[in-house]
């Protein structure tokens, strides 16, 4: 006769639906689970007969984590960069006990996203994801503490959500930040009126575009009231839309002084800047550092870019998740995020 074995986790995880993270927070009785999740891992134990054992402890202490890290398909540089850097520095999570996994959802759409954090979610100890803001991610997100998973944005965040954190730069502060840096360039442009400045957004669905863009605007009322901004665009970060808002504002506006570009596609921008021959003219302040970007820097027709680097983002990712799983608290000894301003003459 077959001796029958005993109930694991495991096990205690499929009957319950929920992750083995979140029976191993359970059964620890360390916080991050809702009181009805707490009831169903108990219920599933009880059901399956399941009695917790220090051998097992110790197996769950050595247990690796699997992160999803989803990102929207985008021409943006800095998230193909952030993607690639996923895959090479899985190495330097060893000591956390995480195994790092990335995929992307179509960009800008957030059934997508939602239906891409309900699946992985359930399939995964937890999702970092790149937010946009929409009643349908929210819910699933939701949906997913609800159940016990974790879940942390990062560079753009979601309100009024149940993520675990959120990890990026102060998006506001960015804002400002590139409105100072434009004044600073224009020099006494800056303080004269009909002084005419725009703006392009990858999509004011994405809570880090509208608080930049945000920041900007607090900016340049306080400080320079007499500048005109006469252009809020979107382009959804891609190049040949970029290129179309740059041009049409600058046949409309040949007296441009200035461009923020807020999310990705500058080298739509940039294009734009140069058959108008307006690069050394215009001053042009973006984010990121990808090769589109550094060729601007270099070339002269970007001045100046805001950027924080991946591997920093993805590394306070993965201590986050290994916090949650160890009981700690969600950003116990995270690095600062480092935010940098990058020039033609400082390029790394």
């Amino acid at each position: 006769m077959t001796k029958r074995s005993l109930p694991n986790m495991k096990d205690v995880a499929e009957r319950a639906l929920v992750s083995l993270a979140t029976v191993d927070r359970v059964l620890h009785g360390r916080p991050g689970v809702r009181g009805p999740t707490v009831k169903r891992v108990m219920d599933a134990a009880a059901d399956l007969g399941y009695v917790f054992e220090a051998s097992e402890e110790l197996a769950s202490q050595a247990q690796q984590l699997n992160i999803m890290f989803l990102l929207p398909d985008t021409e943006n540089a800095f998230l193909h960069l952030f993607r690639d850097t996923v895959g090479f520095s899985q190495d330097s999570w060893t000591p956390f006990r995480v195994n790092c996994h990335v995929e992307t959802f179509e960009s800008l759409n957030p059934e997508a996203l939602a239906k891409a954090l309900l699946r992985h979610g359930r399939r995964y100890d937890g999702v970092a994801f790149h937010g946009l803001e929409h009643p349908l991610v929210r819910e699933a997100v939701n949906i997913l503490a609800e159940e016990g998973v974790p879940l942390v944005t990062f560079v753009s965040d979601v309100s009024h959500s149940d993520c675990a954190a959120f990890v990026g730069m102060d998006n506001h502060a960015a804002g400002r930040t590139a409105a100072y840096l434009m004044t600073r360039f224009m020099g006494a442009r800056a303080q004269q009126h009909g002084t005419k400045v725009m703006l392009v957004a990858g999509s004011l669905s994405y809570r880090a575009h509208v608080e930049r863009q945000t920041g900007f605007l607090q900016l340049q009322q306080e400080k320079y009231p007499k500048i005109q901004v006469v252009g809020l665009r979107e382009g959804a970060e891609e190049i040949d839309a970029n290129y179309r808002h740059a041009r049409a504002l600058l046949e409309q506006h040949p007296d441009l002084s200035g461009i923020y570009c807020i999310g990705g596609g500058a080298k739509g921008i940039t294009r734009a800047l140069q058959e108008a021959n307006l690069g050394h003219k215009v001053v042009f302040i973006g984010h990121g550092l990808g090769p589109d970007t550094r060729a601007a820097l270099i070339d002269g027709a970007m001045d100046a870019s805001i950027y924080q680097t991946p591997i920093n983002l993805i590394g306070n990712c993965v201590r986050i998740f290994a916090n949650l799983r160890d009981g700690h608290q969600a950003t116990q000894g995270l690095e600062p995020v480092r935010v940098a301003v990058v020039l033609r003459e400082n390029l790394p």
